[in-house]
C-alpha cells in the first residue's frame, strides 16, 4: 500500500488522527530540527522549538490550506516563527554566518530520500550563498534573526535607506537566481 501524500496526512491530523501525525513527524523532524538549530545556534532551544512546532501543526493543522503551497512549506513557515520566538523569548542572538563557514547546516538534513522540494530548498541555499557579503548579511539578519530593516539599520551602522536599497537588491538577485516554483 502507498504512503499517503503530506495533503492527506495533514488533512488526517486535523482529524485528530495520532498515526498521521507521527508519520509526518517521522519524515519532516529532522528538517526541522535542523532549520530550529541554525536559527537559535543551541540545541536545547532547537528541540524545545521542535516540540514547539509539531504541538503547534497537530492543533493548527486545520487551518492549513493547499493552495497557499506544500505542507512542508507551511511546516518550516511554523517552525521559522516558532524558533524566532523562542529567540526574543531568550533574548539571543545567534552569530552570523561568514563566507568562511562549513555547510554544516544542510549535512543535518538527512538526505535518504531526495525530493524535489529538498532539492529545491537546498537550490536556495546555495542562491543566499552566492549573494555579495552585504546583501546575504541583511537576508540573514531579517530572516534568521528576525530584525526589522531598522534593527538591521542599528545593527550594521547603516544608514536605514541603505539597508533598504540592499534588501531589496537581493531580493531581485535571489527572485533571478532562484526562480519561482
Amino acid at each position: 500500500m502507498a504512503e499517503p501524500d503530506d495533503k492527506e496526512l495533514i488533512q488526517q491530523v486535523a482529524g485528530g488522527n495520532e498515526r498521521a501525525f507521527l508519520a509526518l513527524y517521522d519524515r519532516y523532524a529532522a528538517q526541522v530540527h535542523a532549520l530550529t538549530l541554525h536559527i537559535l545556534s543551541d540545541p536545547m532551544l532547537a528541540e524545545e522549538a521542535t516540540q514547539d512546532t509539531f504541538l503547534k501543526l497537530w492543533s493548527r493543522a486545520r487551518l492549513y490550506s493547499a493552495e497557499r503551497g506544500p505542507v512542508l512549506v507551511w511546516l518550516l513557515t511554523i517552525t521559522r516563527r516558532t524558533a524566532l520566538d523562542r529567540l526574543r523569548l531568550e533574548a539571543r542572538r545567534p552569530t552570523l554566518s561568514t563566507a568562511d563557514d562549513p555547510d554544516d547546516f544542510w549535512r543535518v538534513i538527512p538526505d535518504s530520500k531526495t525530493t524535489s522540494e529538498e532539492s529545491r530548498w537546498r537550490t536556495l541555499y546555495l542562491a543566499v550563498q552566492s549573494l555579495t557579503p552585504d546583501y546575504r548579511q541583511v537576508i540573514e539578519l531579517a530572516y534568521y534573526q528576525g530584525l526589522s530593516q531598522s534593527e538591521i539599520a542599528e545593527e550594521l551602522g547603516w544608514p536605514l535607506g541603505t539597508v533598504k536599497t540592499r534588501m531589496r537588491s537581493a531580493m531581485e538577485q535571489l527572485r533571478r537566481v532562484w526562480g519561482n516554483p
